[in-house]
């Protein structure tokens, strides 16, 4: 192929129509953003310097000077219900929605929000209504979602099963939906049901220890000391830490039986394999209670040895003040254990592992952030105590 001289007027022009087109993009950038407001480019610079209440002081001004800042009206709303501000995110989107030049998908996004503002306020029977609404949108697998939390906040555990089979969750939370109505059920008096309900837990999850723990109250109540015992034991091979839960139960079951020996040496063995503080406690007061203070004595300075903690030094001076040969010892015996004592009792709780919060009473669903099974059947003692 020949190359044409002429070719080379042709660059020049080219050239040049580039040139034009970057000055176009330029100005339309540059007229763009003297477009914004001021309060826009503020509220920024609020957020960078993490100052939210400022920023939304700042935004709330841009809105009212442009209405149509349509993206910017969902990041208000969002501020608002994560600061708990729920009046005003409702407010913001219910405006949203009534707006008439809102694309449908806009108005999608816009009820999705409207209905998690109702959820975080407490309004459930408007929060349902929202999400139901959403069921066959684009926001279908969030609203499904937000349904089932409704439907856990309400204990309503049929809809919730029937909601979880929908989302697909954790095998684990429906076992616990059984659990639950397996509990009302025992607590009418209606443990035919109750049972086969925990029967349906354990089909879910075959290591629901809070199902087995339940079979066995059943079977108690119904004076089967035996099966009760067995059901009991299984939390075994579900999950040992779990075992301190039914130390006392257990306890009990063979005190009625009339072989204390055989439930202390159960429990003994079950200490020894998985140490808990719980544990060491429901075997200490046995010991002492059964065999006298000097082999509580042995047990806890032999379990303080192996696994030290400020619990175990408690159960320890207790055992010493019992058999103290005087008074005078006694009273200094009591005066360390009281020091001791106190401190524990403080931090003898439960604690979240996936938000935290502290209990002194064990839960199976978090109070504060409605997890489930997310409470480790160990206080914060032998997480925090121990060396």
């Amino acid at each position: 192929m020949e190359f044409e001289y002429w070719w080379l007027l042709g660059f020049p022009l080219f050239f040049g129509l580039g040139w034009v087109a970057a000055r176009i993009d330029i100005k339309q950038i540059v007229s763009e953003s003297r477009a914004l407001p001021r309060s826009y480019f503020k509220g920024l610079n609020f957020l960078l310097n993490e100052q939210p209440d400022k920023a939304i002081e700042a935004f709330i001004e841009v809105v009212k000077v442009d209405p149509e800042t349509i993206e910017l009206h969902f990041a208000l709303g969002s501020l608002f219900r994560r600061r708990g501000e729920y009046d005003r995110a409702i407010r913001m989107h219910q405006n949203l929605l009534e707006r008439q030049d809102l694309g449908a998908d806009q108005k999608v996004i816009a009820a999705a929000e409207l209905g998690q503002d109702y959820l975080k306020a407490g309004i459930l029977d408007r929060a349902e209504e929202v999400f139901r609404k959403l069921e066959k949108s684009p926001q279908a697998s969030a609203a499904r979602r937000h349904l089932l939390e409704i439907y856990e906040q309400e204990k309503d555990w049929p809809r919730a099963i029937e909601m979880s089979r929908q989302v697909e969750s954790d095998p684990r939370d429906l076992a616990q939906y059984y659990c639950e109505l397996a509990a009302s059920e025992a607590a009418q008096s209606r443990p035919d049901a109750a049972r086969r309900y925990l029967e349906k837990a354990l089909d879910e999850n075959r290591k629901c220890v809070r199902a087995s723990l339940q079979l066995g109250d059943l079977e108690r109540n119904g004076n089967n000391l035996e099966k009760a015992i067995e059901h009991w034991k299984r939390i075994e091979s579900q999950n040992p830490s779990y075992l301190a839960l039914v130390a006392q139960r257990l306890l009990e079951a063979y005190r009625e039986l009339g072989r204390d020996e055989d439930g202390l040496r159960l429990l003994a063995g079950y200490l020894e394999r998985y140490p808990s503080l719980d544990l060491l406690d429901t075997v200490f007061q046995q010991t002492l209670e059964v065999k006298g203070h000097e082999q509580a004595y042995t047990l806890v300075r032999d379990e303080l040895r192996r696994n030290p903690t400020l619990l175990g030094l408690d159960r320890l001076l207790e055992a010493q003040i019992v058999a103290a040969s005087s008074p005078d010892k006694r009273r200094d015996l009591e005066l360390v254990r009281n020091l001791v004592h106190g401190h524990t009792r403080r931090l003898a709780r439960y604690r979240c592992e996936t938000c935290g919060f502290k209990a002194r009473q064990f839960h199976w669903r978090c109070p504060a952030c409605g997890g489930w099974e997310t409470y480790p059947p160990r206080r914060t003692e032998e997480f925090d105590l121990t060396p």
